[in-house]
């Protein structure tokens, strides 16, 4: 009797046991199936944002490159061209500039100071050891001392005039690219134009996608034509706010050469 009681007990735990190890594997299959659809949403999730990060936004340069290259090689070569150019002879006229540049007053002090002490050819030494158009117009006024202050005068304003044109040199052509860029880019944008209406008419139809890339490289054309335009146009105004201040340096101190070469000759 208590064997048949031990092997129901036992026949009871195994049933119970069984019914427990359905139930688990029952709820396990759930989590596993909800554990994979996680798991696929994370590795989308991820994925999504790892594609993200390679549409990353291209930096400045790649993407003026791109820009270039949709442009067209045409147009957009020849607008590179100007802006080569233009800055060349912008990069060359600011050097020379500021290399012409001197210290008026201090240039005209010692001219002063020699003329007082050794006369004009201790005058004319001190213009030839100093380098700047003023010098020049110092040393050629000296040199025309001895026939007379008129005479000096007049050789004064005649080199000054001669060292305006060499301040000037090659100016004119940075204004030429200045206005030759954004005109370069106009035309450019009005043969994009006649290019996406071809299309239209070889279509027979407004399709936006056959006229999009022609309007496109016509829009590009004008835009760096006028960034062109922009970048000489400052280069442009720093050159001849840079001449009109070493031509008012030149003013101002030719009259004080010729007050000095007055005093020297009334004190003779």
């Amino acid at each position: 009797m208590k064997k048949l009681f031990s092997i129901m007990a036992i026949a009871a735990m195994v049933f119970a046991g069984t019914c427990n190890v359905n139930a688990a594997t029952a709820q396990t299959v759930p989590s596993s199936a909800q554990a994979l659809t996680t798991a696929a949403t994370v590795t989308f999730v991820q994925d999504e944002e790892a594609a993200a990060d390679t549409d990353e936004p291209r930096g400045f340069h790649q993407e003026l490159k791109q820009r270039f290259i949709e442009g067209g090689p045409a147009f957009m070569g020849i607008v590179l061209l100007c802006l080569i150019l233009g800055l060349a002879i912008a990069i060359e006229r600011i050097i020379y500039l500021n290399l012409s540049t001197t210290n008026t007053q201090k240039l005209a002090a010692k001219v002063e100071d020699a003329l007082n002490s050794g006369g004009i050819e201790a005058a004319k030494e001190v213009c030839r050891n100093t380098k700047g158009p003023v010098a020049s117009i110092y040393y050629q006024g000296l040199d025309r001392a001895d026939e007379g202050v008129d005479a000096a005068e007049k050789a004064v304003v005649a080199y000054g005039g001669v060292q305006m044109g060499q301040l000037e040199k090659n100016v004119s052509w940075v204004s030429l690219f200045i206005a030759l860029a954004p005109m370069l880019g106009f035309m450019g944008t009005v043969i994009g134009m006649i290019e996406a209406f071809d299309k239209i008419q070889a279509a027979g139809d407004m399709n936006p996608s056959l006229v999009a890339g022609g309007i496109k490289v016509a829009l590009l054309t004008t835009v760096f034509g006028l960034i062109v335009a922009i970048i000489l146009q400052i280069f442009y105004n720093y050159i001849i706010a840079k001449i009109d201040s070493i031509v008012n340096s030149m003013e101002d101190a030719s009259i004080t050469l010729i007050d000095m070469l007055v005093d020297y000759k009334n004190r003779k």
